[in-house]
C-alpha cells in the first residue's frame, strides 16, 4: 500500500507520448508481422484483466501509438495503421500520435471489420494475442472478417517481441481488509457464490477481473496506479473450494493466515494447467465479454462446456452492503473537508494569475493528504484551465501545462482512494467575472445534475432510461455532451465499476446499494469546459409501495457548487431549494475539519442563493 509520505507525489506529469517514435516502432512491428506470417496485427488498450488502468508493461497501445487514453485499439498492416478511439478522445488522440503514420478512426461496433476489409486483400491473415481479446469479441470479428475471406490468427504478442525494455510484471504485496470494512467475510462470499454456481449448473467459475476476486476474498493490492487491486486470476468451484493465482512474491505469511482455508494460494504459472485439468467433462463459467480468449480455448480443448455468461461478482459487489455504504460516506466526508480547503486556496490564489494546472493538481493532492487517510488518488486528476477544460479527459503534462488566466473557468475532476471508500468529484470554478454564456452553460448543466439527483423511478429502471433527465435542459438549447452521465463506483476499488451507470447504452437496472456518479457537462472547444459531479447511492423511495416499488438517490458528495457561475433566473424554485439544502449540508459536514478562515470562506460559498 502507498505510504502517506508527503514527499511522494502520486500523480506525475511527464509527457508519455512522443509522436516521433511511432513510425520507427510501426516499422519494427511490421518486420515482426512478416516473420509471423500475418498481414495485420491488432493492438488493444486492454491487458488480460480488462483493467482501465494497466501496469507499465501492458501499455502496448501507448508504446506503439503514443495514445494514452483509457479505451481504444490500433490495427497495423504492411502499409497502413489505424488508431480507433471513441468520442472522448477525438481531440487528444491526434495530438499524441503521428498522424502521418496513423489514421484516427471513430469507434463504432464494426470499425475493426470495416477498416480491415478496406485495408486488406482476400486471403489476408490478421494476427492477435488471445490473452488480450475476449471470446465474444474474437468470435464476432472472426465471423465478420470471414465474409471478406480474411482470417483471424492467434499469434504471440508481436508488440512484446519488439519492446526491448518492456517493464516486468508488478509484484507488490497483497493485504487483507477487516470485517469492519467489508461487512461480510470471504468465507461467506465464497459460499454464496458457490451456491450460484450450483444453481446454474456450473462446476467452476473462472474470475479474471481483479476487482471481482479482490472483493470476493477481501483483499487489496497496489499493482496498478489508482486502483487498489492485485493482478491475478481465481477459480471458484461449486463445492465452495477456491484457488487464487498470484505471483508468489506478492504473498505474505499474514495473507496466508488471513485467508486461511478459504482459498488455496497458487503460483500464477499454474493457471493454464489447472484450468485444463478441471475442464474435462465439466461446465466452466467464464465471462465471454471480459475473460481472455486464451483461457476459453484452454478449457474448450480440455473438454469443457463453456458457460459464457457475465461475471456474477460484478452485480453482487455493485450492491453495496450497509457497512460498505457507511465506509463510502466516511470517505466522502473526509474528501469534503479536503475539497473545501482546496477551493478556498484556489479562490485566494487564482486572481494573482500565477497558478498553473500542475500546481493546482499538486495542491489538491497535498490537501487530501492532510487527513492522513489517503491511500492513493482514484485516477489522474483532470486539471483543465480555460480551453483545456473542453478536452473531456485532459491529462496535464509538463509540456501542456498552462497558467490559469484570471476570468477563465477552471475544471478539476479528481478523487481519492481511502481505506473506507473511493471518491470522485468534479467542480468547475470561476476565477473572475463570468460571461453570460459561461453562466448559461453552467446553469443548464446544474439543472441536469439536480434533475437526476432528485429522480424517483420504478425498480428495474436502467441508467439508459434516466440519462435524458440530465441532458434535457442542454438539449432544449441544441447542446449536448459526448460522454455518459454517470458510472458505477467501487468501495475502495475501481472508480469506474460496472454494470450500473447512467448513459444511453447502459441497460443494467439500478439496484439498492449501487453507487453511481452524476456528472453532466458541456464543452465548447477552444473556450471552456463545464462538468459538475457528485456521487449518489441508490436507496428506496418514500414513494414506494408494494404495488409499485420505487427507488431514488441519496447524494453523498458534499462540496460547494460555485454560485458565481449560476444564472438564478434559469432555476426553478424547487431547484433553488435543492441547492440551498445541499449547501447547508456541505457546511455541516465540512466545517468541523476547517480552521476559522476556511470556515468563513465555506459559509460564504454555501450561503442561500
Amino acid at each position: 500500500m502507498l505510504e502517506n509520505d508527503r514527499a511522494i507525489q502520486l500523480q506525475h506529469f511527464d509527457e508519455k507520448s512522443d509522436p516521433s517514435l511511432v513510425k520507427p516502432r510501426l516499422d519494427a512491428l511490421r518486420d515482426a508481422m512478416k516473420s509471423a506470417g500475418v498481414d495485420a496485427f491488432i493492438i488493444p488498450r486492454d491487458d488480460a484483466h480488462r483493467g482501465e488502468n494497466v501496469p507499465p508493461g501492458d501499455e502496448r497501445l501507448a508504446y506503439m501509438t503514443g495514445f494514452t487514453g483509457s479505451a481504444g485499439y490500433a490495427i497495423v498492416t504492411a502499409d497502413r495503421a489505424a488508431l480507433v478511439i471513441d468520442g472522448r478522445y477525438t481531440i487528444q488522440a491526434p495530438q499524441q500520435t503521428d498522424t502521418n503514420a496513423v489514421e484516427c478512426v471513430d469507434m463504432k461496433p464494426d470499425s475493426a471489420q470495416a477498416w480491415l476489409s478496406d485495408a486488406l486483400n482476400d486471403g489476408a491473415k490478421v494476427g492477435f494475442d488471445a490473452w488480450l481479446h475476449t471470446p465474444n469479441a474474437v468470435k464476432a470479428l472472426r465471423a465478420a472478417l470471414e465474409k471478406n475471406n480474411i482470417s483471424l490468427v492467434e499469434t504471440d504478442n508481436l508488440v512484446d517481441k519488439i519492446w526491448a525494455d518492456r517493464p516486468a510484471p508488478p509484484t507488490k504485496k497483497v493485504y487483507g481488509l477487516s470485517l469492519a470494512q467489508t461487512g461480510k467475510s470471504a468465507a461467506e462470499k465464497v459460499k454464496e457464490l458457490a451456491k450460484m454456481l450450483a444453481d446454474k449448473g456450473a462446476d467452476s467459475l473462472v474470475l479474471t477481473l481483479p476487482e471481482s476476486f479482490c472483493w470476493l476474498f477481501n483483499i487489496r493490492g497496489s499493482d496498478i496506479p489508482n486502483t487498489p487491486v492485485t493482478l491475478g486470476y481465481a477459480v471458484v468451484n461449486a463445492d465452495a473450494s477456491a484457488s487464487l493465482f498470484l505471483q508468489p512474491a506478492k504473498i505474505t505469511d499474514e495473507l496466508k493466515t488471513e485467508l486461511g482455508d478459504v482459498v488455496q494460494l497458487r503460483p500464477i504459472e499454474e493457471l493454464v494447467k489447472h484450468i485444463a485439468e478441471l475442464s474435462s467433462g465439466n461446465k466452466v463459467w467464464l465471462d465471454g465479454n471480459t475473460a481472455p480468449s486464451k483461457l476459453a480455448n484452454v478449457a474448450t480443448e480440455a473438454g469443457a462446456t463453456i458457460i459464457a455468461d457475465g461475471d456474477p461478482v460484478l452485480v453482487i459487489k455493485s450492491r453495496k452492503n450497509n457497512i460498505e455504504i457507511e465506509g463510502m460516506k466516511t470517505a466522502q466526508r473526509i474528501d469534503a473537508g479536503a475539497m473545501a480547503k482546496f477551493l478556498k486556496w484556489l479562490d485566494d490564489e487564482a486572481p494573482k494569475g500565477e497558478l498553473t494546472e500542475i500546481g493546482i493538481v499538486k495542491q489538491l493532492e497535498q490537501t487530501r493528504r492532510q487527513s492522513n487517510a489517503l491511500v492513493d488518488i482514484s485516477f489522474e486528476t483532470i486539471s483543465g484551465s480555460g480551453p483545456n477544460g473542453a478536452i473531456c479527459h485532459y491529462r496535464v503534462t509538463d509540456n501542456s501545462d498552462r497558467k490559469l488566466v484570471p476570468g477563465e473557468l477552471m475544471l478539476v475532476d479528481s478523487g481519492g482512494q481511502y481505506r473506507d471508500g473511493t471518491t470522485d468529484i468534479t467542480r468547475t470554478m470561476a476565477t473572475g467575472p463570468a460571461t453570460d454564456a459561461q453562466k448559461k452553460h453552467f446553469t443548464l448543466v446544474l439543472k441536469g445534475m439536480i434533475a437526476l439527483s432528485v429522480a424517483h423511478f420504478p425498480k428495474g429502471t436502467s441508467g439508459a432510461h434516466l440519462d435524458v433527465l440530465a441532458r434535457q435542459f442542454l438539449w432544449a438549447e441544441g447542446l449536448n455532451y459526448n460522454h455518459g452521465t454517470g458510472h458505477g463506483v467501487g468501495a475502495f476499488l475501481g472508480v469506474h465499476e460496472g454494470p450500473c451507470g447512467v448513459s444511453p447504452r447502459n441497460n443494467a437496472p439500478l439496484e439498492l446499494g449501487n453507487i453511481i456518479s452524476n456528472e453532466p457537462g458541456y464543452y465548447l472547444e477552444g473556450s471552456h469546459g463545464i462538468r459538475i459531479e457528485n456521487l449518489l447511492v441508490v436507496v428506496e423511495s418514500d414513494k414506494s409501495s408494494e404495488e409499485a416499488p420505487f427507488l431514488t438517490f441519496e447524494t453523498i458528495t458534499f462540496t460547494p457548487i460555485d454560485q458565481r457561475l449560476i444564472d438564478k433566473s434559469l432555476l426553478s424554485e424547487a431547484e433553488i431549494a435543492w441547492l440551498n439544502d445541499y449547501h447547508a449540508k456541505c457546511y455541516e459536514i465540512a466545517a468541523s475539519q476547517l480552521d476559522d478562515n476556511e470556515k468563513a470562506w465555506l459559509a460564504e460559498a454555501t450561503k442561500p442563493l
